[in-house]
């Protein structure tokens, strides 16, 4: 009877975990289909309104301008108010761009708009990681973490699957319309999950924290855990007060070291580079235009969803570092590849070359979806201190959405000044320094708890790595 109420327990914790994963990771839906939407959009705002080219990069920017505006607030945000707050209002802003842009009257109301999706955006790319490594057990938390990159995967996918159904009517204003409903399934679900126990921990509410914490552990992992919790509190006590000034101090600096450094290379190894320029491998093996479009938004949507869910239930076994290694070494193979057939070749591909391009386009996407995809976002919920994880993630995500600018800003001059294969080699060049970077400086984080991997930075241990 003991045994089976065990086991019923187990099921029970592990259901819980699971839900606030999965409603949680609908931010990360979000953050992918208002990323991926404009690509099926734009071109009917363009013909409805007639606005420059100039206008439309505009159009498509100013979501990453609203992101780094939410990512820079959504931190200190998280760490004064709580994560399920943030979340909450991440959810509102969400449904607010949505009705703004689908409704809008004008031009510069779709920009408005777009801005406010960045909001959104920003606020959920460090928000949902945060809260779901912070309710995860150790044991589960890589792969608990990595479906908030699924869910980007998916919602990127699912964007042009819907721009695919409306263009027939030209119903842009459906497309960005739509991301109403997942908006609203992020608010209601957010409603009846917990805040972060550790959040709640640091408040001072550790009773809050210790019933958050029994709905997904057993009493013994509890008692460890809120054990470990108290001794890294007290190490706080001897410091400053908490605040962007204290990501300079020595035991966070390698950690954000870390964090700036792989979301600086997530964005600049080419992702964006390989997507513009599949279209065009695409035709050379005998798609149309128009097909080749389709067969890209689909092709390379559902390799990517389909390679991160390999990610996302092999990353807790395999562990961090040797997926990220990995998958380097596939991308920056891949573009290497991609640089000779594009130097043979030219900017027209024969069909023979066509076909090495397509195979080193699928290799590219499954080697970014098994590494940087997924393990750039759960690692920078998992290296950083408890009482300024939110405002370091905050600093990373700027990092990143601040590198996604300034390639989409400098890529068209960059293509016209080089020629894709010279770029090619340059983000293979950029691969090889990445992957160096990350076999000297990233350390492995599976199966340790947040606060195991706190007081190794720290140069300390906590009472649950002593009795491993």
């Amino acid at each position: 009877m003991a045994a089976g109420s065990t086991s019923s327990g187990s099921a029970e914790r592990r259901r819980f975990v699971n839900v606030a994963a999965a409603i949680t990771a609908t931010g990360g839906l979000l953050f992918g289909y208002d990323t991926g939407v404009i690509s099926g959009a734009l071109p009917f705002i363009r013909d409805d309104f007639g606005i420059s080219a100039f206008t439309q990069g505009v159009v498509v920017s100013f979501l990453l301008v609203g992101a780094m505006v939410g990512a820079l607030s959504g931190g200190p945000l998280s760490d004064r108010i709580g994560r399920r707050s943030t979340a909450l209002i991440a959810a509102v802003i969400f449904g607010v761009g949505a009705l703004v842009v689908a409704l809008a009257p004008s031009v510069a109301v779709i920009i408005l708009g777009r801005f406010v999706l960045g909001l959104g955006v920003g606020l959920a790319s460090m928000i949902v990681p945060l809260y779901i490594a912070e309710i995860a057990p150790a044991d589960r938390r890589g792969g608990l973490v990595s479906l908030n990159q699924l869910l980007i995967t998916v919602g990127i996918l699912v964007s042009y699957i819907v721009g695919v159904i409306f263009a027939p009517v030209e119903g842009w204003r459906w497309m960005f319309g739509v991301a109403l409903i997942p908006a609203l399934v992020l608010f209601f679900g957010m409603l009846r999950l917990p805040e972060s126990p550790r959040w709640l921990f640091e408040q001072g509410r550790t009773d809050q924290a210790r019933s958050v914490l029994s709905r997904s552990r057993s009493e013994a992992e509890i008692e460890r855990e809120i054990q470990d919790m108290q001794q890294i509190k007290e190490q706080e006590l001897q410091q400053s007060q908490a605040g962007y000034g204290e990501l300079l101090a020595p035991y966070v600096r390698p950690a954000l070291v870390i964090g700036i450094g792989l979301a600086i290379f997530q964005q600049v190894t080419g992702i964006n580079t390989v997507i513009y320029y599949a279209p065009t491998i695409l035709e050379s093996v005998g798609f149309s235009v128009q097909g080749a479009l389709v067969a890209n938004a689909l092709g390379v949507g559902l390799v990517n969803v389909g390679f991160t869910i390999l990610a996302v239930r092999i990353i807790d076994r395999v562990g961090r570092r040797p997926l990220l290694l990995i998958g380097l070494v596939g991308m920056t193979i891949s573009l290497a590849l991609l640089a000779i057939v594009f130097t043979v070749g030219g900017e027209s591909v024969s069909t023979g070359l066509g076909i090495l391009a397509t195979v080193c386009l699928a290799l590219y996407i499954a080697s970014f979806a098994i590494s940087l995809g997924p393990v750039f976002w759960l690692m920078i919920s998992e290296i950083y201190p408890l009482r300024i994880r939110g405002t370091a993630m905050s600093a990373a995500s700027i990092a990143n959405w601040g590198s996604n600018f300034i390639v989409a800003l400098s890529f068209p001059v960059l293509l016209a000044a080089l020629g894709g294969a010279t770029l090619f080699w340059v983000f293979a060049v950029l691969g090889i320094v990445a992957w160096v970077f990350i076999y000297f400086r990233v350390p492995e984080t599976k199966n340790r708890t947040l606060e195991e991997i706190e007081a190794s930075f720290r140069g300390t241990q906590v009472a649950s790595s002593r009795v491993r």
